[in-house]
């Protein structure tokens, strides 16, 4: 009868252990997922500016 409920508690501290990294997976996903949102906005307002510097350079060599 030990050995059965020794098997249990052991089943249930895995179970806990698998939990846990769940938990930690998925604050880190969101963590990721906020990091990349954040990058693609700052990626996007560079691409804009650069768009804005390219129209302004070209509207000055067609000045000249």
């Amino acid at each position: 009868m030990f050995w059965a409920m020794f098997a249990v508690a052991v089943g249930f501290l895995g179970l806990v252990v698998l939990g846990v990294f769940a938990v930690r997976v998925f604050v880190e996903a969101e963590r990721l997922g906020r990091q990349v949102a954040d990058s693609a906005r700052r990626i996007s307002r560079a691409a804009e500016d650069l768009e804005r510097a390219a129209d302004g350079a070209a509207r000055s060599a067609q000045a000249l």
